[in-house]
């Protein structure tokens, strides 16, 4: 099974990073990294690089395909080659999934057109003007395509998506194994549960 997860100029590394660290456990699974051009990748802040070993020209098929989002996912809205590329891996894919706003580029290839879908919290206006009905809940079915809203939401669907692959025994295992067990310290991972104070500071810029 081959699972290719598609890099980009400032993307969000743990949209990418969480989906891997589960489905690399799965049986008889090779993960492929693309890029536009072979080599490192860096996300948002440009301190950590992944290394795409293929470009998109190099893949012609995939099992499941893992689109991650970041800041660079809403500058590629308009970049045909990479939306052609998209839509050629899905006709083919057995899983078509996203992360965060990944979604937003599912959604402008055409893809989520009268499906309910899911991204980061703040893309929900974007990710409806492609046709989509955005739906709050962390991990969305729809048919072969699969939508995760922000970030970490990406563990959850890798190992939902390992369970419909495979089965919940081994989902369970893969779970265990990363010791995916979260206890947040605090309760404001939504807007509609982050204090006031939080969701300001997170308007000006943490940084």
């Amino acid at each position: 099974m081959r699972i290719v997860i598609p890099l980009f100029d400032r993307f969000t590394a743990l949209d990418a990073v969480g989906p891997y660290e589960v489905l690399k456990f799965l049986p008889g699974v090779e993960i492929v990294f693309a890029a536009t051009e072979p080599g490192p990748v860096r996300d948002v802040p440009r301190w950590l690089a992944i290394t795409a070993d293929a470009t998109f020209t190099d893949i012609d098929s995939c099992d499941v395909l893992v689109v991650p989002g970041g800041p660079g996912a809403r500058e590629l809205l308009r970049d045909g080659e990479l939306l052609d590329w998209l839509r050629r891996m899905h006709q083919g894919s057995i899983w078509t999934t996203s992360v965060c706003t990944g979604s937003l580029l599912l959604g402008v290839a055409g893809l989520l057109t009268g499906l309910s879908a899911t991204s980061h919290w703040a893309a929900i206006d974007v990710l409806e003007s492609f046709g989509a009905t955005y739906t709050a809940e962390r991990v969305i079915f729809q048919g072969k395509i699969v939508t995760a809203a922000g970030v970490s939401s990406g563990i959850d669907m890798a190992l939902a998506l390992a369970a419909r692959i495979t089965d919940q025994t081994t989902a369970e295992a893969i779970q265990l194994a990363i010791e995916y067990d979260p206890q947040p310290p605090f309760d404001a991972g939504s807007p509609a549960k982050a204090s006031r104070a939080a969701r300001a500071l997170l308007a000006r810029g943490i940084r």
